[in-house]
């Protein structure tokens, strides 16, 4: 069952997989998988799995009159929830309670954790990445995803001081955490709000991107040539400039590959 392969469609995707996906019993293999779950039915069992039970219909309430119901606002919907249900019980029952969200073997529940950190006022930017870590280097492609997700906005509102703290990332052994820095701050993104500043001004990302021009992961390789295709669409020219500085100085298939990825939507001026 956990070494299944996954259903390309939703309706292929058998009844005892979403019952065990909904039950928070096993996690997504695939897209579609990720896609079809139910988070309000996710939601419903794990808090009575938690012992939320009484506090379970209010919250599910809320959640049915809110008018976001797309899977990307419906996710940081519960993670807020989670946080006004832990505010009022004691710091080892919000330590218990967390730690279960994080650790959960539902992918889709760890997903709401990530969130938390990054709805969290009272934590600051330096604690959010160190908190976020595991998420970013987690097993499963989706929590890795919505952890860049979750402090997209956290990221935006300290851009120069999020760079800084980035630099170590890019260095590190685990190729998850190189490719985290970079998909954090890509100028467009997927499903995120756009950066603005990067999108002017593409060139205050050098100090993530450079050294990552011939990373032997092709995982990062697709991030950082996904990254410069961004920046391609309102700086091409910088773009350009770069990719040539890279081919002059570090001519390896590395680098050929991520530059020929970054420059494929560049057409009227090669």
């Amino acid at each position: 069952m956990e070494h299944r392969k996954g259903a390309r469609k939703v309706s292929d995707i058998p009844a005892e997989v979403v019952g065990l996906l909904h039950k928070g019993q096993l996690q997504t293999v695939n897209l579609t998988e990720w896609l079809a779950v139910d988070h309000m039915v996710l939601l419903e069992n794990v808090l009575d799995e938690l012992g939320f039970r009484q506090e379970s219909e209010p919250i599910l309430q809320r959640l049915r009159d809110s008018t976001e119901k797309k899977i990307m606002k419906l996710i940081p919907a519960i993670a807020r929830e989670w946080q006004q249900v832990l505010e009022c019980k004691s710091e080892v029952e919000q330590s218990r309670v967390f730690t279960a969200l994080t650790q959960h073997r539902s992918d889709s529940v760890r997903c709401w954790a990530a969130y938390m950190i990054g709805l969290n006022q009272s934590l600051s930017l330096s604690q959010k990445l160190t908190d976020i870590r595991p998420f970013a280097a987690d097993d499963h492609f989706g929590v890795r995803e919505i952890s860049w997700m979750a402090l997209r906005e956290s990221v935006i509102a300290e851009l120069d001081e999020s760079i800084k703290l980035l630099e170590d990332w890019v260095h590190d052994q685990d190729t998850n955490i190189r490719r985290y820095a970079i998909e954090l701050t890509r100028p467009h993104g997927v499903w995120a709000k756009h950066i603005t500043v990067l999108k002017e001004n593409p060139a205050k990302a050098l100090p993530l991107l450079e050294p990552l021009k011939s990373d032997p992961a092709k995982y990062v390789q697709d991030s950082v040539s996904n990254w410069l295709n961004d920046a391609s669409k309102s700086n091409p020219v910088w773009v350009l400039r770069l990719s040539e500085k890279w081919i002059i100085s570090s001519d390896s298939k590395e680098t050929k590959r991520i530059v020929t990825r970054g420059t494929r939507s560049i057409t009227d001026l090669r």
